[in-house]
Formats: structure tokens, C-alpha cells, sequence
């Protein structure tokens, strides 16, 4: 019998957060700047259309 373990949904906000946190040590650049330069360019990726 397999059990199953429930695993903790984790957010984008979260791998934002994680991303920008980990960036902003070696870049010395501050958290909230890289996170919002991520959100802008998921934005602008989002903006342009598949070639099809």
C-alpha cells in the first residue's frame, strides 16, 4: 500500500521572493527591485503571442 503525503503548494510569489532573495545577495541589488523586474519581464513575456 503507498501512502500519500500532501505537499505544500508553493506560489509564485513565493519563487519570486526566493529568486530575487538569492540574487540580491550576489548582485548586492535590493529584493524589491529584482522582484519587480521579474514580475515585469513575466509580464511582457505574457504580452508576446506564440510564432504559429
Amino acid at each position: 500500500m503507498t501512502k500519500k503525503t500532501a505537499h505544500p503548494l508553493v506560489t509564485k510569489t513565493q519563487i519570486y521572493r526566493a529568486v530575487a532573495s538569492s540574487t540580491a545577495i550576489e548582485t548586492c541589488v535590493s529584493v524589491q527591485k529584482i522582484e519587480q523586474k521579474l514580475k515585469q519581464n513575466q509580464a511582457e513575456a505574457k504580452a508576446v503571442g506564440l510564432a504559429g
